[in-house]
Formats: C-alpha cells, sequence, structure tokens
C-alpha cells in the first residue's frame, strides 16, 4: 500500500486511472442501489455499464441539493442502513436538510482526507491539534477530528463555544495548530486581545485550518498577523464528506483536491457545459469510492476554477482556486453579479476598518437597496462626524469603481455587528414581508 505522499506525488495519469476505476463503480452501484438514480440515468439515455472514459461522464445527469431534499432521508443510501455507522445532517435552515451517511470504510478515507490538511500544514505527531468547530451533525467538528487523529496528533475536541475557556486550553495545552471557521478565529483573537493578551506571543500556534465560510485574502493577512501564523483554506460539504474534499497546502496557491476520491468538474453554471481548466464555473464532484452515499455529478453551487500548472509543493492532485461565491449567495444588483468576498476585498482596502461587515438588504419602493455596515477599529475616533462621513464616502466611490454598481455604506461602530461560534451571517435580507 501507498504512503499518503507517494499517494499526492502520483503522475496524474494514474489518478486520471484511479478516478477512472472508481467513478465506473460509483455509477454502476449507484444504479443497482439508489431507484432514484436509476431512473434519473435511465431519463438521460445515461448508460453506466458503457462508461470508457472520464469525458463520458458528461453524459450522466447532474445531481442537485433538492434532489437530496427529495429523497430525505435514505432515499440516496446505496448500501444497507446496517452498514452505516454515522451519519451527519446539513442545518436544514433553507429547506429541508440533507443528510450524510457514512460506511466504516467512508470514515477512514474522511479522516485520512483532513490529514492531508494536517500533513499541508507540516503537521503530525509532535502537533497539538485543537478542533473548535461544532460537533455533532455538523461535519466541520468530528471531520477535523478524524484528521487529526489520522496525522497522529494529540487531539482537543474542544467544539465551539465558551471562547475565554477556549483561549485558556489554548494557551496552557500549548495547541499548534487550531480548526474552526476563520470568522470563530478572528473572534477569540479579539476577545484574547480585549482580555490584555496577545495571540502571536501568548498561543503557541503555527497553522489555522479554516473553513465552512469563504473568507478574502485581507481577512486571511488580518488573522495571520494576530496569531503569528499560517492559515490554510478547507473545503468540504455534507453532501460529498465533510471538510478535506480540498485543502490548501503551505504555498497557499490553490486548495489541493483529493483526486483519489473525488473527480471534479468546473461547468457553466447557465448551460451546464464544462469549462477548460483555468475559467470561473460552478464545481461539480462525483464521487471516486464513497459507499454509502455515492454522488455522481453533484452541483455544489460553490464558484471556483481549476488553477492550470502543477503546485510549488510538487504534489500533483489538481488544485481549485478559493470559492469565489456561491451562485444562490450572488447578489444581483441593479442587473450586475456580485459576490460578498467582491465587497469585503474592497471594503478591507481602507484603514480604521475592522473585519467584520454585514451587507443588509432592503427594498424602497420597486428597488433592491444593498447596504454595507462596516465596523471600525476600536480606536477609530467614532466622535468625529466628518472623518465617518468622508470615510463612507470614500468606500462608497471604491465600490461603484470596482463593482460598477452603487451600494450605500454605514459606518458602525465597533463590535455592534453580532459575533458567531460558527460561521458569520455576512448576508441579512431584510426584503421579506416588505
Amino acid at each position: 500500500m501507498m504512503t499518503q505522499e507517494e499517494v499526492l506525488h502520483l503522475p496524474h495519469e494514474q489518478i486520471e486511472a484511479i478516478q477512472l476505476e472508481g467513478v465506473k463503480k460509483t455509477v454502476i452501484a449507484c444504479y443497482e442501489n439508489v431507484e432514484f438514480h436509476k431512473r434519473a440515468f435511465d431519463e438521460a439515455g445515461f448508460d453506466p455499464y458503457a462508461l470508457e472514459s472520464l469525458d463520458d461522464l458528461q453524459k450522466a445527469p447532474f445531481l442537485t441539493k433538492q434532489d437530496l431534499r427529495d429523497n430525505y432521508p435514505y432515499g440516496l443510501f446505496a448500501v444497507p442502513l446496517s452498514d452505516v455507522k454515522e451519519i451527519h445532517m446539513s442545518s436544514g435552515t433553507t429547506g429541508v436538510a440533507t443528510v450524510g451517511g457514512y460506511t466504516q470504510r467512508d470514515l477512514e478515507i474522511w479522516g485520512d482526507c483532513f490529514a492531508r490538511g494536517i500533513t499541508y500544514a507540516n503537521g503530525g505527531p509532535d502537533d497539538i491539534c485543537h478542533v473548535c468547530y461544532g460537533y455533532g451533525l455538523f461535519t466541520g467538528g468530528l471531520g477535523a477530528h478524524y484528521g487529526g487523529l489520522a496525522a497522529g496528533c494529540t487531539t482537543i475536541p474542544m467544539s465551539a463555544g465558551n471562547t475565554e475557556r477556549q483561549i485558556r486550553v489554548l494557551r496552557e495545552m500549548g495547541s499548534t495548530i487550531i480548526c474552526c471557521t476563520p470568522s470563530y478565529a478572528m473572534h477569540i483573537a479579539d476577545t484574547a486581545i480585549e482580555m490584555g493578551l496577545d495571540p502571536a506571543k501568548d498561543f503557541s500556534l503555527r497553522a489555522g485550518i479554516h473553513g465552512a465560510e469563504p473568507f478574502s485574502d485581507n481577512f486571511r493577512s488580518d488573522l495571520e498577523k494576530k496569531f503569528d501564523y499560517k492559515v490554510l483554506d478547507v473545503y468540504g460539504l455534507t453532501e460529498t464528506m465533510g471538510p478535506g474534499v480540498a485543502i490548501e497546502c503551505w504555498e497557499q496557491d490553490g486548495l489541493h483536491l483529493a483526486e483519489d476520491h473525488f473527480f471534479a468538474e468546473i461547468i457553466d453554471p447557465a448551460t451546464g457545459k464544462v469549462l477548460p481548466d483555468g475559467e470561473w464555473g460552478e464545481l461539480v464532484l462525483t464521487s471516486v469510492d464513497r459507499e454509502a452515499v455515492p454522488v455522481v455529478r453533484y452541483r455544489t453551487r460553490d464558484i471556483t476554477r481549476i488553477i492550470p500548472g502543477e503546485c510549488a509543493c510538487g504534489r500533483t492532485h489538481r488544485r481549485i482556486d478559493r470559492l469565489h461565491g456561491r451562485t444562490d449567495d450572488m447578489l444581483i444588483i441593479r442587473g450586475v453579479n456580485v459576490f460578498p468576498s467582491q465587497i469585503e476585498d474592497v471594503m478591507k482596502t481602507f484603514d480604521g476598518v475592522s473585519s467584520w461587515y454585514q451587507i443588509e438588504l432592503t427594498r424602497k419602493g420597486s428597488l433592491d437597496v444593498v447596504t454595507l455596515k462596516a465596523e471600525v477599529d476600536p480606536d477609530f475616533d467614532f466622535d468625529q462626524m466628518a472623518t465617518i462621513q468622508n470615510l463612507q464616502k470614500r468606500i462608497k466611490s471604491a465600490m461603484k469603481s470596482a463593482l460598477s454598481v452603487g451600494i450605500e455604506v454605514k459606518i458602525v461602530e465597533p463590535k455592534s455587528i453580532p459575533r458567531s461560534e460558527g460561521k458569520a451571517k455576512r448576508v441579512v435580507d431584510l426584503r421579506e414581508g416588505e
């Protein structure tokens, strides 16, 4: 059996051979064991037994989140429930939850995938991995936990919340790698500073593996400055496994896909056409070896691209770019497509503005109004109205220049935007009922 590093340095022709063999098994398992897939394949005229190349997969129909919801809870399981050892679920905040099931083998693969991120962070048995993603039905906590164990780390299952206790454990236990959402990491850092601590000096962290929400390069830079560590982005979703589908290496030049476990395509979200490497579009994933709930051409709604060429780290698994946003998070303002991350990128070019913001959607007459509420740093002189108005005007002008659309800007006081122990709520839609 190959070591993890041997797998990560395989010639890409061998990776594609692994993918083809696995995808062939996946489509047949779906057809023979899941009534939904059998019906969908037949309606699309897709013969799973005739698949001879990875390009042939383009003949298969897409799978959507609504399909998973419509088959809640066990309609897409490809194995008997007695073979399923663990179940996770999405939050279901925007509809019926989606369910992820795992056989014992699925759990082992999950741990191996997240462990690659710890390897990318130059981590291993000498590290103390502090996990403060939420444990439970959310995949973050246990995904990172299994990864820590698989990498041989001493793993602390903190879960989310009780921030002052998090800080105490980080200091006293000497944690070297932290796993949580980027917004919660920032909250930990800011809380520590308020307590009179210096996260860069009083903690032993040298890497953070942060995911579950998009964050800008500026936000990353702020985190790295406060903790004096390196931030690695991690990608995953309940529908395909959880965190570990792709993770950044120390180069911070895209997220390496776990290509021996997932086959990725980038499509035009409007037409469904597969796009070449380098072009931005929607990420579509197919399981290579998942047993409990394999997926075929699952539309993630996440906007990214395949980065051409090999990474400077020498690993051969292809990389996706950091997420540009989601097709369902995209704001259409006066006919212009805008992602929250683009707004954040502009906002963070201004001194005195913190990493905390919220985008508020309201309606004035028949028009949608987008207001950026931007917090200022604690040392900002909030009593100087002329200074605030000038800053608002400059940010609004920069938004207009960068996005080609007008956005209202409101400067708000420090700590006035709610903090979260999980994902930050960046967009608040107040249009309902207006």
